[in-house]
């Protein structure tokens, strides 16, 4: 079992490693452009944090609007014997 782990990792970096090989070739980078995509990776991946805990809020108030309304079905069944 533990080698198909380690088989898949294998390939999975192979498979890094060759891609970005490929697209080496095809991209040149200034060293100004380097810095510059460099130090805008903050702000990206605070953005990218404030992306998913948004979609974290509006999915956890549809589940407890979810949960509330069965909860209220649950009681009417029970306060109407």
């Amino acid at each position: 079992m533990h080698y198909k782990k380690t088989l898949i990792g294998l390939t999975i970096v192979l498979g890094l490693i060759i891609t970005g090989v490929a697209r080496a070739d095809n991209v040149k980078t200034t060293p100004t452009e380097f810095v510059e995509n460099l130090a805008s990776v903050p702000s990206k991946v605070g953005n990218q944090i404030n992306i998913e805990i948004e979609k974290t809020k509006a999915y956890q108030a549809k589940s407890w609007a979810e949960a509330k309304a069965q909860w209220q079905r649950l009681l009417s069944k029970f306060q109407a014997n």
